[in-house]
């Protein structure tokens, strides 16, 4: 298994299962797991969920445990980890914020001066120039980028959207071999309400999770580095 790759993903789905095994659903709660479950995948009847599990190898008990798996976690970041939400959302506040922006990228910086004056002087729009003159993934969307994370961007242009005038063409500057040019749309300040505490709540999880897994390979390390486990048989 380790020398396929698969003995982190194994030891994750272990403890992961095994983490979240104690938390008690009702009976309705278990029925409503397998509609959801059922939904997701397309599987309209009770015989299509069948031929499901039976494609894929699941004994009842085993589909059981991927059925309820999602509400499972839910439950149990809420139980364990939701009182330590907001401290985490404090920590990570400046991560997510949300913002929308328009971006030309170009290597040329005479044609990016040049299509920065034409938008100041509202010669062209910002989705026209992009769809002509854009080089990078910007002008597929005809220029716009997000909503995405302020921080998703690079850091060079992160410091720059965060104190722009929102409606205001950028004069072009230079990150790498790239010219940007741009104009901040909007920007949202991430706010700590019921889904943000849910996505910090499992942020936690998650970590905790991760931890966990390089625990338990810290303890199987000398097994499997060891010269009897690496030999191959002849």
């Amino acid at each position: 298994m380790a020398r396929c790759g698969l003995l982190r993903p194994y030891l994750r789905q272990q403890l992961l299962q095994e983490s979240v095994a104690q938390e008690d659903l009702s009976e309705e709660e278990r029925r409503q797991a397998v509609v959801s479950f059922a939904q997701e995948r397309r599987l309209p009847d009770g015989e299509a969920l069948e031929r499901f599990r039976v494609a894929n190898l699941f004994t009842p008990e085993a589909l059981a445990v991927q059925v309820e798996l999602p509400l499972r976690i839910h439950r149990h970041c809420e139980r364990l980890y939701r009182p330590k939400a907001e401290a985490r959302f404090l920590e990570r506040k400046h991560q997510l914020d949300r913002v929308v922006y328009s971006l030309l990228r170009l290597e040329d910086e005479g044609l990016a001066r040049e299509l920065y004056l034409q938008l100041q002087e509202g010669e062209a729009n910002f989705a026209d120039l992009a769809a002509n003159y854009a080089e990078g993934p910007e002008r597929a969307t005809r220029g716009i980028v997000g909503p995405v994370p302020l921080t998703q961007a690079h850091p060079q242009l992160v410091e720059r959207l965060r104190t722009a005038p929102a409606g205001v063409v950028q004069e072009p500057f230079q990150i790498e071999r790239w010219w940007l040019v741009f104009r901040l749309e909007s920007l949202t300040p991430a706010s700590f309400d019921e889904p943000m505490a849910l996505q910090m709540s499992q942020e936690l999880f998650e970590q905790w999770l991760e931890q966990a897994v390089e625990a338990r390979l810290q303890q199987l390390r000398p097994l499997l580095l060891s010269p009897v486990s690496a030999a191959q048989p002849r």
